[in-house]
């Protein structure tokens, strides 16, 4: 009988072991790999459903959550430069479970369908975007439009030309505008124009582990102290795709794109709401500023102690403030009615 329960407790504890080992050799050896399995498993807990959507032969990859028609419009959420559908994980975390959301990658990126520069450019990309709109019915009722960074200069020159489509739309620290004061990061593109050398990295594409720090903290007001193993996932996921990134990223600093939501901004009807983080260091809060004189009644939200990545710094406090815009167009809606 003894024996019986030692071999019993020892094949229990063999079978603990095989994960956690599993677990350790996974972080040591494919990191990369491990986030995207972590990814996988917060999108699962979140309610989020991997789906994809087609315009022809174009292939778009998204994630959403609940159902059209409640008591607040869809909200359709673009990231940034470089990103995945998976950078606003942190904010949906903190959305009501009954909020439908949808996050879609933008063109090229994960699991968009990756094609030429034509469709990398802000006009382009807006192209693809009102493409995807379509694909899944969001254009059947208005919906909330979120952009943040390369994503909210798309939003912002989307809403500029589909105003008829959009409830309403939020910019979050997005490129595209004519800052007063440069940031760090553009300053650095302007000596990297004056002296251009091919082995100096662009900021934004991180070669290796010391660039990808160089890149957080250029992005992240707070500081993030990534175990070294993180880091080298993160990099592993990323370095494919670099030749991709700086294809885009020329495209977006091109005459095409570089100021597209300036040259738009004025054309925007749909009621605005801008988060901005007060240290953001990649694109500089005056921007903010460029914003509100061209549209005097748009909702302004600086953040305190927040950098570039609004989402991974302040998401609560993001989710918050998107939500309440929503709430506060439901009341102004009612009144007009």
């Amino acid at each position: 009988m003894e024996s019986t329960v030692v071999k019993t407790m020892m094949m229990a504890g063999s079978v603990l072991v095989v994960p956690v080992v599993a677990f350790i050799t996974s972080f040591l050896l494919w990191p990369g790999a491990l986030l995207k399995a972590y990814n996988w498993y917060l999108r699962r807990r979140l309610g989020l459903v991997v789906r994809y959507s087609y315009s022809g032969s174009y292939r778009f990859c998204y994630s959403s959550r609940g159902t059209p028609g409640g008591a607040t419009p869809s909200l359709l959420l673009l990231h940034g430069f470089s990103a995945t559908k998976d950078m606003w994980l942190p904010i949906v975390k903190y959305l009501p479970r009954d909020q439908h959301v949808i996050c879609v990658d933008m063109p090229g990126h994960e699991g968009t369908s990756r094609t030429g520069a034509e469709d990398y450019s802000i006009q382009g990309q807006v192209g693809r975007i009102h493409q995807f709109v379509r694909s899944v019915g969001l254009d059947k009722t208005p919906f909330h439009l979120v952009g943040t960074s390369m994503g909210g200069n798309v939003a912002g020159v989307y809403a500029a030309r589909h105003s008829d489509q959009l409830s309403s739309v939020t910019l979050m620290c997005p490129a595209g505008l004519v800052y007063p004061t440069d940031s760090k990061f553009v300053t650095r593109l302007r000596e990297l124009e004056k002296n251009p050398d091919e082995n100096e990295s662009i900021p934004l594409i991180p070669r290796t582990p010391e660039e990808l720090n160089d890149m957080l903290r250029l992005c992240c007001h707070t500081k993030l102290n990534l175990p070294r193993q993180m880091l080298r996932g993160l990099l592993d996921n990323r370095i494919p795709n670099n030749g991709f990134y700086k294809e885009v990223f020329m495209e977006l600093v091109g005459e095409k794109s570089r100021h597209s939501l300036q040259e738009h901004m004025h054309l925007i009807t749909a009621p605005l709401q801008v988060i901005w983080g007060k240290q953001d260091q990649v694109l500089d809060v005056s921007g903010a500023a460029v914003l509100q004189a061209a549209l005097p009644r748009c909702r302004l939200d600086l953040l305190d102690d927040c950098g570039h990545s609004v989402a991974l710094e302040r998401p609560r406090k993001a989710a918050t403030l998107i939500m309440d815009f929503l709430s506060a167009q439901e009341v102004s809606d009612k009144k007009l009615s």
